[in-house]
């Protein structure tokens, strides 16, 4: 049994400029199915004797293609050394390519067909956005871990003499104070074990710093700074907890140092904003603008939840419990909603926010009471 040849389309009437004679050409086209794409088949015939060219497909410039309602009055085909030809059926053009096989590219189907532009659109945005939302995450915890220390302290300075100068005080807590609490924060360091570090390798240099003027708040910095404020310690004497809340937001800002959280925040921005630049380990070009960006992202909620887990298995290994944490969390948020009832407006700054790495949520503090015993994170 054999198979019945595709059918060609009807010769069409054009006319052929060679570029060698003054006067065009009347031709017939005829347009044939090849194995690349269509062939043209040009037969002259205003000759005594009738000549013809074939013209294989990569020979042929093939005009684009257009929508229904937008067909121009003639086409013009270049056929390179050859000249060109003119034809003034549009219509019957399109079918002869269509029987020939011809079947546009993409980049035509957009310039042609609306739902095929919308459905490139559409995938485009949803490829940019799941870049964004696990791409960029994913390739920031890869990359970190080979952002060198030593930039991360650079970073780290630069954003604290910014926040200092824009923000911040100086603390007037009794130094016999912030002793105090320094030394058990070198206490709750000292619990620290290998199974809890997300980078092994890594060795952050951890320094506890005091400041007040931003309300109750700890944040912490890439490199192992850690601020708390005088707010944030009179608030846990006035709730009549001890050190142990205290020592569990502690706890949690370890936790985004260990994470690298900041790092990673400014990594992304960077495959952002520089890409490739940072892909192949160019990382100065990062610092001039790393202040602005510690001081103005705040961290994702998995950060969050992953410093919460981190700050429970903590506590748990220095024997401290990690419920007046969430005891103080609680506090902070009905002081908070007792404020805004009172002004009928938010009481926290702006700074506050962006640099909160702790929001005083009920619904954070619950969980974080609910998974004291560190069960519910995972391993």
């Amino acid at each position: 049994m054999t198979t019945a040849p595709k059918p060609v389309a009807a010769p069409l009437r054009a006319k052929w400029f060679n570029g060698r004679h003054s006067r065009a050409r009347e031709v017939l086209i005829v347009l044939e199915p090849g194995p690349r794409g269509p062939a043209l088949h040009l037969h002259v015939v205003d000759l005594a004797h009738a000549a013809s060219r074939r013209f294989g497909y990569d020979e042929v410039e093939w005009p684009p293609q257009w929508s229904a309602g937008r067909a121009p009055e003639r086409i013009t085909v270049a056929l390179r050394d050859h000249g060109s030809v003119e034809i003034d059926q549009p219509q019957a053009w399109q079918q002869a390519l269509a029987a020939a096989g011809n079947r546009p590219g993409l980049a035509q189907r957009m310039q042609t067909r609306w739902p095929v532009l919308l459905g490139v659109l559409l995938v485009a945005v949803a490829g940019l956005l799941a870049f964004y939302r696990w791409g960029t995450p994913w390739a920031a915890a890869q990359l970190s871990r080979h952002v060198p220390l030593e930039w991360e302290l650079s970073l780290s300075q630069q954003a604290m003499t910014q926040v200092d100068q824009a923000w911040l005080k100086p603390s007037q807590l009794p130094p016999e104070r912030q002793q105090e609490l320094r030394t058990q924060f070198t206490e709750l360091l000292s619990r620290l074990q290998p199974s809890l570090k997300r980078y092994p390798a890594y060795t952050p240099r951890y320094e506890l710093h005091f400041r007040r003027g931003m309300g109750p708040n700890a944040f912490a910095l890439p490199g192992g700074t850690v601020v708390m404020t005088d707010e944030l310690v009179a608030e846990a004497a006035k709730q009549g907890l001890g050190d142990d809340a205290l020592l569990g937001v502690l706890a949690h800002e370890i936790g985004h140092v260990e994470h690298r959280h900041g790092t990673r925040l400014v990594v992304e921005q960077g495959v952002l904003n520089v890409g490739l630049g940072l892909a192949l380990g160019d990382v100065s070009s990062l610092v001039s603008m790393t202040s602005t960006v510690m001081t103005g992202l705040a961290y994702r909620r998995q950060h969050e939840s992953e410093s919460d887990c981190f700050a429970l298995r903590l506590m748990a290994l220095a024997q401290r419990p990690a419920a007046p944490m969430a005891d103080l969390l609680l506090g902070m948020s009905r002081g908070r909603k007792d404020a805004d009832t009172k002004d009928g407006k938010a009481s926290s700054s702006m700074v506050g926010d962006w640099l909160s790495t702790h929001p005083a949520t009920p619904r954070r503090a619950e969980l974080l009471k609910a998974g004291a015993d560190a069960s519910s994170c995972p391993r």
